[in-house]
C-alpha cells in the first residue's frame, strides 16, 4: 500500500466526478491496484494449495508489507498519538492471544522503537479519538510498553478502512485461516461479496468456504482453540463436518473443559479435538430390554450413528403395534419438551 497515495484524499463531503466516482474513491483505484499487484505476485510464487511456507517465504512477504506501509507513509505527516485516545476497527481481524510471538514483537517495538507507522482515521462517533485500520500489533504493543503511537491519519470511509484493513493482513499473512474466516463473517454483515473478496484477496468459493467453517463451528470453541495458526481450511473444514452433529459438538465442549486442553498450544488443541471427535466409538452391541417385571420386550442395537430397537412379533405382537402406533406422539412429546 502506498501511503503517499493517502495525502490526495480530499475532505469528507467531495462531489462525484463525471465517472460517477468521487476523488476519494479514485484516489484509492492505485492503491487498491498496489494492493492487488502485490497479492497476485505472492499467488504466483506460492504454490495454490499449499500446506505452509518456509520462514523465508514468510519473511520475504514481511519485508514485502512493510516497503508497502513505507510507501504509504512516503511525503505524509506522522504524528504520535496517545494510545488511549486510539481504538481498534470497528470489525475485529484476529483473536487476541498474549503467547510467546507478541511477546517476542513487543521486545523487538522496546528495543528498536517503531519503525513503521499505523494507519487510523479520524473516529466516526467520537471526537479527538482514532480508528485502525491496520497496525493492532502494534497499537497493542505500544499499550503493553505505554507509550505513543505513530500513526499516519486519514479519512477514510468504511469500506476503504476494511480493504485497506484486510489487504495489509493478506500481505502480511499473520493471521491463521480461523482468523480470516471470522474476519470475513463480520464483514459479510454489512458489505458486498465484492468487498470482501478484495478485502481478503480470495476468490467467491474461498470466502464461501470460510463462511461456511465460520457459520457451523460454534464461536466458544473456536475461542477455546484459538488461532491455531498453519490450521489450514482443510483442516477446519474437515471439522465442521464433524460438528455437524449436536452430539458431536457436546463431546467437543467437554474435551474443550478438560483442564489439559487448556495447557496445550493453540494448534495442538485443534488437534487434539479433530482426533477426539474422528475417533469411533466404539458398538455397544445389542442388549436385551426388558420391563419392570423382568419380560424379555425387545432387542437393542446402539452405535454412534443409530439406536435400533427390534421386536419380536412372534412373541409381542401387540406390543410391536403399540410402539408403532406410539412412535408418532412420543417424538411430538420430545419435540415439545426441547421447546420446538
Amino acid at each position: 500500500m502506498s501511503r503517499k497515495i493517502f495525502a490526495d484524499l480530499p475532505a469528507p463531503g467531495s462531489q462525484p466526478t463525471e465517472s460517477g466516482a468521487t476523488p476519494r474513491r479514485q484516489a484509492m483505484r492505485p492503491l487498491m491496484a498496489a494492493l492487488e499487484n502485490e497479492a497476485q505476485e505472492t499467488g504466483r510464487r506460492s504454490p495454490v494449495g499449499a500446506l505452509g511456507q518456509s520462514l523465508g517465504e514468510m519473511s520475504e512477504r514481511t519485508k514485502r508489507a512493510e516497503e508497502i506501509e513505507r510507501r504509504l507513509s512516503a511525503g505524509q505527516t506522522i504524528v504520535e498519538l496517545d494510545v488511549a485516545d486510539v481504538e481498534p476497527s470497528f470489525v475485529p481481524d484476529r483473536m487476541q492471544v498474549d503467547d510467546e510471538a507478541f511477546g517476542n514483537f513487543v521486545q523487538s517495538i522496546k528495543a528498536e522503537g517503531q519503525q513503521v507507522p499505523i494507519l487510523v482515521r479520524p473516529h466516526p462517533e467520537k471526537a479527538n479519538k482514532y480508528q485502525i485500520a491496520f497496525g493492532h500489533r502494534r497499537w497493542r504493543a505500544a499499550k503493553a510498553l505505554e507509550r505513543p503511537i505513530k500513526a499516519v491519519v486519514r479519512s477514510l470511509t468504511d469500506q476503504e478502512l476494511v480493504i485497506a484493513q484486510g489487504q495489509e493482513n493478506n500481505e502480511r499473512q499473520d493471521l491463521s485461516y480461523i482468523e480470516k474466516a471470522l474476519f470475513a463473517r463480520r464483514l459479510d454483515r454489512q458489505f458486498s461479496r465484492d468487498v470482501i473478496t478484495s478485502a481478503l484477496a480470495v476468490y467467491s468459493s474461498d470466502l464461501s468456504n470460510m463462511l461456511s467453517v465460520a457459520n457451523r463451528v460454534p464461536d466458544d470453541l473456536i475461542e477455546s482453540v484459538g488461532p491455531a495458526h498453519s490450521v489450514g481450511r482443510r483442516s477446519w473444514m474437515a471439522l465442521a463436518n464433524l460438528l455437524t452433529s449436536k452430539l458431536n459438538v457436546a463431546k467437543a465442549r467437554k474435551l474443550a473443559a478438560e483442564a489439559s486442553f487448556g495447557k496445550l498450544a493453540s494448534k495442538e488443541r485443534f488437534e487434539a479435538l479433530f482426533k477426539g471427535l474422528s475417533e469411533k466409538s466404539p458398538s455397544h452391541g445389542d442388549a436385551t430390554a426388558v420391563s419392570h417385571a423382568g419380560r424379555e420386550v425387545g432387542r437393542i442395537a446402539e452405535t454412534k450413528q443409530r439406536v435400533t430397537l427390534t421386536v419380536d412379533r412372534k412373541v409381542s405382537p401387540e406390543f410391536a403395534s403399540f410402539v408403532l402406533n406410539e412412535l408418532p406422539r412420543l417424538f411430538e412429546l420430545h419435540q415439545k419438551q426441547q421447546g420446538q
